[in-house]
This record gives structure tokens, sequence and C-alpha cells, in this order.
């Protein structure tokens, strides 16, 4: 009989990264609430200063909103970075295996994507704690803007090298891609990491006012949203082919819903495009086109959700590799669109219906509909909490994670 004590993450995959991406993308819906609940007029965002000012002359349930705020960015960025850190080391033992060349000469070479797409989470994580907690900031954030760029770039290079490899060998050899097991969006991961990347150079063109700094982040981040489109568009229809014909893996279930983040991140990477050509070079945009859009990009997450969620729930997922003994380092995709979903809702509501006056800011409707996206956020903080514990606790070596 084994008695050997084991944890499933010793099993290492790089999906584990996606363990840090959900915590880091936890971080930014409590930033949420300070984002569009506390007043910031004098910048873009919600800083040190106008926290501390609105906490201290706010009212009892604004203040405890910050309180949450506070707590649960300082807690989900703690374990963004932690897993992050541990992903690293265990990436390096892996990659001295034999397990890692088979990967690398697979399908599942793509997974490795998940390093660049975390990173590039954490990067954006660490802005937000910055801003939130960092006194005095904002006046030195031009300095800091010119560095995010660069750390950017070099987790775009990164990115760009492990799909250049992926693309370089599938493309000029014939058969080393298994298209029967082509059945799951996991082949989207790629896009995700461009889409993530892209988001963090669109933030100095809303923020920035230097022309050249806004100039060369609209057009840097241009390209890693045209990339990630492209690779969606390409790899999802080839994909949703191969699903129907050889149904869905099911391990790779989660991945149906992949589109949800990236549906998120690509908005707000629009975003604030827009806000930087509208702040820097007078480009004129109307409330109603903004609402309009956003209503579409919800539009297309509730139908790739209740793709997935069906899926899912006739292959029995849930039941395996979240309430029940089996465990799988993709059930961290789960994680991903409820966050995306509840960041979203947040812009849809507020730069939405609230600046096209469809609602009335803190009135009941608007309160019904946050409470929609906070609804999300609590359930993907429990699976958070429930998938940490499969994976990082400790279990007897029975509970032998699928393969």
């Amino acid at each position: 009989m084994q008695t050997d004590i084991k944890r499933p993450a010793d099993s290492y995959s790089p999906l584990y990264f996606l363990a840090s991406l959900g915590a880091g993308g936890l971080a930014v819906t409590f930033f949420m609430f300070l984002f569009f609940w506390v007043p910031h007029p004098d910048q873009p965002v919600p800083i040190f200063e106008d926290v501390m000012a609105a906490f201290a002359q706010g009212y009892l349930p604004q203040q405890i909103a910050i309180v949450i705020a506070w707590v649960g960015i300082a807690a989900m960025s703690f374990l963004n970075v932690k897993y992050l850190a541990w992903n690293f080391s265990a990436l390096s033992a892996f990659s001295k295996t034999e397990a890692y060349e088979k990967l690398r000469n697979s399908n599942a070479e793509t997974t490795l994507l998940a390093g660049p797409l975390a990173t590039a989470m954490t990067i954006n994580a660490m802005f937000i704690v910055g801003l939130t907690f960092v006194p005095r900031l904002w006046t030195v954030v031009e300095y800091l803007f010119p560095l995010a760029m660069v750390a950017f770039g070099l987790v775009g290079i990164w990115a760009l090298k492990i799909i250049g490899d992926f693309l370089g060998r599938v493309l000029s050899q014939g058969g080393v891609f298994d298209v029967t097991a082509h059945n799951s969006f996991a082949q989207l991961l790629p896009a995700f990491a461009l889409s993530m990347v892209g988001v963090g150079f669109a933030a100095p063109a809303a923020m920035s006012t230097q022309t050249v700094t806004v100039g060369t982040a609209l057009v840097i981040s241009t390209f890693f949203a045209v990339a990630a489109l492209i690779y969606t568009a390409l790899a999802a229809a080839t994909a949703f082919s191969s699903m129907l014909q050889h149904g869905t893996a099911k391990e790779a279930g989660p991945t149906l819903m992949v589109i949800v983040p990236i549906v998120t991140i690509l908005s707000i990477l629009f975003l604030r495009q827009d806000h930087g050509l509208h702040a820097t070079f007078d480009v004129q945009s109307e409330a109603g086109d903004t609402m309009i859009f956003l209503a579409r990009m919800i539009a297309v997450q509730v139908l790739f959700l209740a793709l997935g969620l069906t899926v899912l729930r006739r292959q029995g997922y849930f039941a395996d590799f979240v309430l029940g003994p089996k465990t799988s380092p993709g059930s961290y995709a789960l994680v991903c669109p409820g966050v995306a979903f509840a960041v979203l809702m947040h812009f849809f509501i507020n730069k939405g219906l609230v600046d096209a006056g469809v609602i009335v800011e803190f009135g009941p409707a608007y309160w019904v509909l946050s409470g929609i996206a906070v609804i999300s956020q609590v359930l993907m903080i429990a699976l958070v909490i429930r998938l940490n514990r499969q994976h990082f606790g400790k279990s007897a070596a029975l509970a032998v994670p699928a393969e």
C-alpha cells in the first residue's frame, strides 16, 4: 500500500503558471472597486492619495469597499508573485527532463506561453499595487512608463520566440502537429499571451501626457492586438473543426472559455487606446459607441461561457476535476473566464451604461448589475482556494494527477 505524500503540483506542467495568472486577475477585480467607486478627477486612475481622501471623507459603505479592495489587492498580488516564483523554479527543473523535450516536440509546446502570459499579468498587478499603496507615485509615473514598456517588450519577445519555435516546427515539417489532439481551444494560449502583452503596452497610451510615449504605446499595442486577433481566428477555426469531428478533449474543456479573457483584455486595450487618442490627439468618440462596443463584447463572453459550461457539465468535468478526486493543472483555466467577465462587467456598467446615461451611477439598477460582477468575483475566489488546496496541498499519492 502506497503511503508516500506528494502534491499534485509536483507533477509539473507549464499550465501551473495559470495559478499565478488567476491570482493576478483577482487583484484586478478588487482594483475595480477603487477604479469606479473612488473619485480620481486629476488623473485617469485612482492613486494612493485619492483612495486615502475617499476613505477619510467617505461614507461607511465606501470605506468598507476600500478596505476590502486593499486586502484583496494585497492578498491576491502576494499569491500572484508567490506562484510566479514557484513556477520559474519548477520550470527550470522541468526543462532538464525528458518530459520537457517531449513537450517541446508535441502540440503541448504552446503551454510554455503560460509563462510570458503570467509574467505580463504580474507586471500589470505590480502597477496596481504601486497605484494603491505607494504615496506620490504619480509624480514619477512618466519615468515609469518607458521602463514598463521595456519590461513588456522583453516579455513580448519571449512570447514571440516561443510562438516562432512552435510555428516554425509545425509549419516547416509535415505530420508533426497532431490534428486529432487539436480538439479544444488550448492552442489559443499564444493569443492570450499576446493580448496580455498588448494591454500592458496600451496602459501608457491611456495615462501618459507625453506625445512620444503615447504614440509609441499606441503603435506597439496595436501590433500585439492584431497578432492576437489573427492567432485567435486561425486557432479557433481549426480547433472547432477538430472538436466537431472528435468531440472536446475532457481535460482541455475549460479552454472553451479562453475567448472570455481574451475579449476582456482586448476590450480594455481598445478602451485605453481610445482614451489616449482622445486625450493626446483630440480624436473624439461618443459614449453611445463605447456602450454598444462593450455590449457586443459582453455578448461574445456570455455565448462562450454558455458553450463552455454546457460542454463541461455534459462531460462531468466539475465532478471529476474540481469537486472530485482527480486533478488537472488545466483546471486553473476555469478562473480566467470568471475573473475576465467580472472585470468587463464593471467597464460595461460604468464606461458604457452610466456614461451613456442609460442608468444612474450608484442607483438601484447600477448595484443590481454590479452585483453580477461581484458574484462572479466571489465564485472565482472560492475556486482559487479550492484549486490551491487540491494542487499545492499535501495529499496521498493515490490522487495521481491526470495526464
